[in-house]
């Protein structure tokens, strides 16, 4: 806590700021500020991005973390929260919260602990986390999730008003890091980086079939859509005799649509 707490008054002081200015900036009390300094208390891990932001560090920085060291660590946690995320994302949440106990605020446990969160019961916190990474991260691919997170808890609260402004963040790509790994990589770099595509691409294929065969439901042309779920059937179908790689994934494509089937079932059976 000491160390943390001289780190802030050090980089405050380097800016020739005063207590009360800081604490405004990260709406606090003057008095948690001079607490942190002494080594009392500790900022509430949501502030630890915006402290850095506004010293224009790094949580790492900030924390005098050795950089490539962290970042093997916060890869190790996330990934053994993502044996979890699943089946049991409270599970998941406990690995990614003692995680943040040894690196505060840092960016990519924070955004994987936004999956393990419920966007309807936990709304109020989503909403928080995902503002305070929008606004403090330096990250672009966490900044856009964390959009993307946002838009979508907004939308499922009902929050309509919100969605689109949230989504104008976003920049329009029409290519992705992975498909172009796999595409100018070779060997078991460009074999990883297609294996992961290739299952984003098949989930998001059968999700904007679904969406459309709703859509042309709602307008009454249900020859369309029943096309539209067709095509999508074929496609889930088509992953039947995938095989898993479980040295990136839990479950394979198939078996991770479950939902999606149960769903293409009553839409085909009505």
């Amino acid at each position: 806590m000491i160390k943390l707490g001289e780190k802030i008054k050090t980089l405050r002081k380097q800016k020739n700021i005063s207590q009360e200015v800081f604490a405004k900036y990260l709406g606090v009390s003057f008095q948690a500020v001079s607490k942190w300094e002494n080594g009392l208390t500790m900022p509430d891990v949501t502030l630890i991005p915006a402290i850095a932001s506004f010293f224009g560090v790094s949580t790492d920085e900030l924390f005098d973390f050795n950089l490539l060291e962290t970042e093997k660590q916060v890869d190790a946690i996330c990934q053994e929260s993502w044996k979890y995320r699943e089946h049991d994302p409270a599970k998941a949440e406990r690995v990614l919260r003692e995680g943040l106990q040894r690196f505060p605020g840092n960016d990519i446990i924070l955004n994987n602990l936004l999956y393990t969160l419920d966007y309807k019961t936990r709304a109020d916190e989503v909403i928080a986390l995902c503002k305070t990474l929008i606004a403090s991260t330096k990250d672009d691919s966490v900044k856009f999730d964390a959009c993307r997170i946002l838009a979508t808890c907004y939308k499922e609260n009902c929050q309509d008003d919100l969605v689109m402004p949230t989504l104008e963040h976003i920049p329009e790509i029409y290519f992705s890091k992975l498909e172009l790994m796999a595409s100018l990589l070779d060997g078991d770099a460009s074999y990883e980086a297609a294996q992961k595509h290739k299952n984003i691409c098949a989930e998001d294929l059968v999700d904007m079939l679904l969406i459309a065969g709703k859509r042309l439901d709602e307008k009454g042309e249900h020859d369309k859509a029943f096309t539209q779920y067709k095509i999508a059937q074929k496609v889930i179908d088509a992953f039947k005799d995938d095989f898993l790689e479980d040295r990136w994934f839990c479950t394979t494509v198939y078996d991770s649509l479950q939902a999606q089937r149960e769903q293409l079932c009553k839409l085909q059976n009505r």
